[in-house]
């Protein structure tokens, strides 16, 4: 059984969570320390200007308004889309256990194929005929077993991948809004893919993918999916970045061979040595995935709820944060280190840190490492 969410947003919650996650700086772990810290999105929302001006910001945050926000609610209802909260009923379940998971997933199409086991199968863009002939017949061959398959819409691999699992339910992962499709001439294959399936995505309305949007798109592909199947990947290519990010999160990493004479299987014969599990057709894909799927996960349960309450006050004089500053630098470190380092609580590092972040000083790294910018 799928797990079951409790959570149930009011249209005010629902319009205030899409201001936050929509306001400058707010990313989804800063999203939820808010949450947490103040008990709503509207009262992290009153709160956000004098964190990012405690954090040393030099010009007024940007929020988003709430003219912007209903804007972007009228225009997913237009192309029968809609946004969906982390901890809700139909928010995907795989998806809600990776850390760092969207506070809000816009979705169009129909969430029932989130309650699937879900496979990803990406690859190149420029792919092989025999490429694309393998990553189509797993995935029917997948769908046939009762998997979604999940993918990112591209050229090649991805979309031999969802032409191939149209009838048994397939997610098209969008780099930008859900009415920014790229490549625009597999427009008419997504709305072939909503007959059955669904398109998700973590950004606004009207986005336009640029490149760095590709990798957060990747890491919801890995995010969705029990395992990723990389089929024919250069050495410097998106594929490998989903791979990465699966492992990451603790997701199977699977591939298949290819010619070593063939530069676009350079990097998924990479991953085969470096230790991916090898698959040449879906049996071996579902006998990859077979512990997982006797092992149901837990019920997810969110840390933080609307109306919930508040958290106890942070140390607000500024000490912690003087010194977390003087801790950090140019160079990845672990908030546990700074915690134990600063003699601070990790309450108070949090908060120290979240008043960076919203200022614009802080990077985050993979493997929930920071350094300051």
């Amino acid at each position: 059984m799928p797990p079951s969410f409790g959570l149930a947003l009011s249209d005010e919650q629902r319009l205030s969570w899409l201001r936050l996650i929509r306001s400058e700086n707010v990313g989804a772990r800063t999203f939820r320390t808010l949450l947490n810290q103040f008990g709503g999105a509207g009262e992290a929302l009153a709160a956000l200007p004098d964190l990012a001006r405690r954090g040393g910001a030099t010009r007024q945050l940007r929020l988003c308004s709430r003219a912007d926000a209903e804007r972007e609610l009228a225009g997913l209802a237009r192309i029968r889309g809609r946004v969906i909260a982390l901890g809700e009923p139909d928010y995907p379940a795989v998806l809600a256990q990776m850390e760092g998971a969207p506070p809000l997933l816009t979705v169009i199409g129909s969430s029932a194929v989130f309650v699937q086991p879900s496979v990803s199968i990406v690859g190149a863009r420029n792919a092989s005929a025999a490429g694309r002939t393998f990553a189509a017949r797993l995935a029917m061959d997948l769908g046939r077993a009762g998997f979604c398959i999940t993918s990112g819409l591209a050229r090649g691999i991805d979309a031999a991948a969802h032409e191939a699992s149209l009838s048994t339910g397939t997610v098209a992962v969008l780099a930008g809004g859900a009415d920014s499709i790229y490549p625009p001439e597999h427009i008419p294959l997504l709305a072939r893919v909503l007959e059955g399936g669904a398109a998700v995505t973590e950004m606004p309305l009207g986005w336009e993918p640029r490149a760095r949007d590709f990798p957060r798109r990747n890491r919801i592909i890995a995010g969705l999916s029990m395992g990723t199947v990389i089929v024919e990947a250069a050495m410097r290519s998106g594929s490998l970045i989903t791979a990465r990010l699966a492992n990451e999160i603790g997701r199977e990493v699977m591939a298949a061979p290819g010619s070593p004479l063939d530069p676009r299987c350079e990097g998924s014969n990479r991953l085969l040595r470096d230790g991916a599990t090898l698959i040449t057709c879906a049996e071996h894909v579902v006998e990859a995935l077979s512990p997982g799927l006797r092992h149901q996960p837990d019920l997810f349960e969110t840390s933080f709820s609307e109306g919930g309450q508040v958290s106890p006050a942070w140390n607000e004089d500024g000490e912690v944060r003087s010194r977390i500053e003087g801790l950090l630098g140019p160079s990845p470190c672990d908030v546990d280190d700074l915690v134990r380092l600063s003699g601070s609580s990790a309450r108070d590092v949090q908060m120290s840190l979240l008043e960076l972040e919203l200022a614009g000083r802080l990077e985050r790294h993979g493997n929930g490492r920071i350094s300051l910018i």
